[in-house]
């Protein structure tokens, strides 16, 4: 079995699903990750070289590759592509993340590594997770209210799986 993470940026995609993975004796993936390991580049290097369209699929390409009884986190874009997200549900469950904007906003507001928050103003970014958040409740199998310390969070995704 497979579970992947998703949510918008900060919502605790890679914090949860680390814990999650080692109480469930799972492993752990993270296909942001993955994707700079292979690609031989950081993310900010991979969107200012070829854009977010190429980026959207390599999250494509590489979730294909996550291994069977994993935990993985996925990008905070990664369901918002069709074939990503076919691919996650054909394979596994799908869990949704749902932090509130302003959480996420203050864990992501200062990283480099996340251009989509940090080259745009907190207007854009809430624009971006207000557009977001219906496609994440849509293309989830199971919605975790993420709020909480991370072993409530955990024993929400336990619960409902």
């Amino acid at each position: 079995m497979k579970i992947y993470l998703c949510g918008f940026m900060g919502c605790g995609k890679s914090r949860i699903g680390r814990e999650l993975a080692r109480k469930s004796g799972m492993t752990f993936a993270d296909l942001d990750r993955y994707i700079v390991e292979h690609e031989k580049m950081t993310i900010p290097e991979i969107f200012e070289k070829y854009g977010e369209p190429h980026f959207r699929e390599l999250e494509a390409k590489y979730i294909a590759e996550m291994p069977d009884n994993s935990v993985v986190a996925l990008g905070g874009g990664a369901v918002i592509n069709d074939n990503t997200a076919g691919t996650a549900r054909k394979t596994g469950k799908v869990v949704f993340l749902d932090a509130d904007f302003q959480t996420c906003y203050d864990r992501i507001k200062n990283d480099r590594n996340r251009p989509l928050a940090y080259n745009n103003p907190k207007e854009k970014v809430r624009e971006l997770f207000d557009t977001r958040r219906p496609i994440y409740t849509a293309r989830a199998d199971i919605v975790i209210d993420a709020s909480g310390t991370p072993a409530q969070i955990i024993a929400r995704i336990k619960e409902r799986l």
